[in-house]
């Protein structure tokens, strides 16, 4: 079981994203159709519903990210200022237990998200601009030595 990859859900045509869509990376269809791949999309795992309103790391633009949120240094809030840090969270440790229980070793998630973000997340302003940073997700699979890469880096471009 070794070889198979945890994957942001919505990156393989899951419709679960805040919006309502999925944005299904091409790149993944080999692994997926192999059965590499298990799926998860932490937010959903952590409560939340489909659609929702987007949520962002607040003070991402200050350096803050998924590791500061971990901490209990900064939120994660809704773009109507509701809070859903335990939501987000209860999601990291919903991946983290099916990695480990599954041996995976790494994860491909979905950036920009503030769950799965690996290396870019938005800026916590809901201005659409992004930041350096990891996602509450990615953060706590990258502390527990999950190897953790984004799409974009399958790709070498934004998706």
């Amino acid at each position: 079981m070794h070889d198979l990859t945890l994957v942001s859900a919505c990156l393989l045509g899951v419709v679960c994203r805040y919006d309502g869509k999925s944005c299904p990376a091409l790149e993944l269809r080999d692994l997926a159709t192999r059965g590499k791949v298990i799926a998860i999309c932490p937010e959903v795992v952590g409560g939340l519903p489909i659609p929702r309103l987007p949520a962002e790391i607040e003070s991402a633009s200050s350096g803050l990210d998924g590791h500061a949120v971990l901490d209990g240094r900064t939120r994660v809030l809704r773009s109507d200022g509701v809070d859903v840090t335990a939501q987000f969270i209860k999601g990291a440790q919903a991946a983290l237990t099916l990695a480990r229980k599954l041996g995976i070793r790494q994860a491909i998630l979905k950036t920009p998200s503030p769950s799965c973000g690996a290396g870019r997340t938005h800026d916590g302003k809901f201005a659409g601009e992004l930041v350096p940073g990891d996602g509450v997700t990615a953060a706590l699979l990258k502390r527990n030595r999950i190897q953790v890469i984004s799409e974009t880096e399958l790709t070498g471009g934004d998706t």
